[in-house]
């Protein structure tokens, strides 16, 4: 899993997480893709609801599509 520093995580817009509240930080492919499996995980262990996991695979497939 590739980490961010706090003061990296805090750098990033808002617009680089999938979900509100800087949740799922996806601002380059190994995050996109970490989001991908980690959401899948939440879903299945019911801290996810199926709205925010259909909204991160959008928008890790979206920074995906961009490299």
């Amino acid at each position: 899993m590739s980490r961010l520093t706090a003061a990296e995580r805090d750098a990033l817009p808002d617009s680089a997480f999938a979900l509100p509240g800087r949740r799922y930080p996806i601002p380059d492919v190994t995050h996109a893709r970490d989001a991908l499996a980690r959401a899948s995980e939440m879903l299945h262990r019911g801290d996810l609801t199926q709205q925010e996991y259909d909204t991160v695979v959008a928008r890790a497939h979206a920074v995906l599509e961009e490299e």
